[in-house]
């Protein structure tokens, strides 16, 4: 027997009272009855910002109006006629790292805590994490409630990743003094698309 296992089995033995996992229908996760504006306090909340975009909006020049400053936007150039980066095109990631906006579809939003499940659509992933300012395109018709009903919904990619992502980057850990962009993005701004 191994070490761990060695281990493992001490504290199997250690068990005195062995409890039933409870029945995920007696769970009521809260609601609202407008999922849209919790959605947005709450990410308002966590240092993030809710953009709702009118019916017929040229998303490129909604993200220039909000980073006039910006020079380098990537993203699917497909999607966004103001991206000039493509990051399945970047063959060293380190190319990106001064890159001011990056721009990348959400697939659900949730009310509960402002996430959004952002599954990887491109090579490089990093680019949600390595530019200044992060933009999430969310269709309003894609906030649920709660994070019961978000994890039946979210689905992944043939690159088999995706995380959930809820306001900028922050951290107070040294001398409790706030830092933004610590670890990611300074910035987040979901765009709440039309349905």
């Amino acid at each position: 027997m191994s070490t761990r296992e060695e281990i493992l089995a001490r504290c199997r033995s250690s068990i005195r009272e062995r409890y039933a996992m409870p029945s995920l229908d007696d769970i009521n996760p809260i609601t609202w009855d407008d999922p849209v504006k919790q959605f947005r306090q709450a990410l308002e909340n966590a240092g993030g910002k809710a953009v709702e975009v009118p019916s017929g909006s040229d998303l490129g020049e909604v993200i220039k109006g909000l980073f006039p400053q910006a020079v380098s936007f990537a993203g699917n150039p497909g999607e966004i006629p103001a991206v000039n980066i493509d990051p399945d095109t970047v063959e060293d990631v380190s190319r990106m790292e001064s890159l001011d906006v990056g721009i990348v579809r959400g697939e659900t939003g949730v009310a509960e805590n402002a996430c959004v499940w952002v599954p990887q659509t491109m090579k490089e992933k990093a680019m949600c994490f390595i530019c200044e300012h992060l933009v999430i395109l969310l269709p309003k018709s894609r906030i649920v409630n709660n994070m019961h009903e978000a994890y039946r919904r979210i689905s992944f990619t043939g690159y088999g990743y995706g995380c959930f992502i809820s306001g900028p980057s922050k951290t107070a850990d040294i001398a409790q003094v706030l830092v933004m962009g610590a670890q990611a993005a300074r910035s987040l701004t979901v765009l709440l698309l039309p349905e």
